[in-house]
C-alpha cells in the first residue's frame, strides 16, 4: 500500500527549529518529486517547498526562502524539511505529497500523508 508518513512536528518557540520527515512505504521515492504543504486553521492549503526526484532542483515559497531547507535521502526513502527561525505564522499542519512527475510543478500531487502539527508559540 502506497503511503507517506510525516513526523517531527511539535511545539517550538519563535526563532526555534524543527526538522520534519516524510517517509514513504509501498513505493520508492526515487522517481518522484516530493512536495511539502501546510494548512493553518481557517486558511487554504499552501505550498511550502518541493524537491525533484534527483534532489538537484528545489523550490520554496517566498516566505520560506532562507529559513527552510528541503532535502531527500533516497536510500532511506525519506524527504526532510528543515525549518529554522520559525515564526508564529508558520503554525500549521504540514503535509507531504508525491508528485506524479519527477520534477516540481504545480498540480499532480497526490498520495497525501496524514500531516504533522507544527506550533510556534512562546
Amino acid at each position: 500500500q502506497l503511503q507517506l508518513v510525516e513526523s517531527g512536528g511539535g511545539l517550538v518557540q519563535p526563532g526555534g527549529s524543527l526538522r520534519l520527515s516524510c517517509a514513504a512505504s509501498g513505493f520508492t521515492l526515487d522517481y518522484y518529486a516530493i512536495g511539502w504543504f501546510r494548512q493553518a486553521p481557517g486558511k487554504e492549503r499552501e505550498g511550502v517547498s518541493c524537491i525533484s526526484s534527483s534532489g538537484g532542483i528545489t523550490q520554496y515559497a517566498e516566505s520560506m526562502k532562507g529559513r527552510f531547507s528541503i532535502s531527500r535521502d533516497n536510500a532511506k526513502n525519506t524527504v526532510y524539511l528543515q525549518m529554522n527561525r520559525l515564526k508564529p505564522e508558520d503554525t500549521a499542519i504540514y503535509y507531504c505529497a508525491k508528485s506524479k512527475y519527477s520534477f516540481c510543478m504545480s498540480g499532480g500531487f497526490g498520495s497525501w500523508g496524514q500531516g504533522t502539527q507544527v506550533t510556534v508559540s512562546s
